[in-house]
């Protein structure tokens, strides 16, 4: 488990166009850590650094800022949307939102995750909404999912968490990234 997410490239303005990741000049990329010494090393490096390396990408780094708090988080249900697909597995197979066992495997993953924070894992989540399937390769492997809106109850702390890592499975690789 690798408490980091981070999002793939979000470009302002870039056109549509079916089957392909396009870009424009004005886009950003989100890091997040629940550990605060993993945050702190994230801000560290991105000071450091004049240019990101994405896939076969340069992404100029023009500046960033540091946002030091997850929306207020309360006791009872919380809704989360993501803004990237989110990856659950099983048994080597992906899943998507309506397949027989996403559900169950996602509370398994959010109760490891709140496992190795040593908070209470939720309970009682409903997948509200999902959108297409989406495929992408990642070091020439394929990583299946669909973005979606869930609703849980969780320790606020935990729903924190999740803010600044993601829901499911390779948030370190930009899946699963909560808005």
């Amino acid at each position: 488990m690798k408490p980091v997410g981070v999002t793939s490239p979000q470009f302002k303005g870039a056109p549509h166009k079916k089957g392909v990741y396009t870009t424009s000049p004005e886009g950003s990329v989100w890091f997040g850590s629940p550990v605060p010494e993993i945050a702190s090393a994230l801000v560290a490096a991105l000071a450091a650094r004049t240019e990101i390396v994405w896939g076969t990408a340069r992404l100029r780094v023009r500046g960033f800022t540091v946002d030091f708090g997850a929306p207020a988080a309360v006791d009872g249900v919380v809704e989360l949307v993501t803004a990237t697909p989110v990856v659950i597995r099983h048994e080597g197979r992906d899943l998507l939102p309506g397949d027989e066992r996403f559900v169950e495997r996602m509370e398994r993953n959010l109760a490891h995750k709140a496992d190795v924070l040593g908070l209470p894992a939720p309970g009682g989540l409903k997948v509200l909404e999902a959108g297409p399937r989406r495929r992408f390769s990642v070091r020439g492997a394929p990583r299946i999912g669909a973005q979606v809106r869930v609703a849980l109850e969780a320790d606020p702390r935990f729903v924190e968490a999740l803010w600044s890592w993601g829901l499911g499975l390779d948030t370190v690789q930009g899946f699963g990234w909560i808005r």
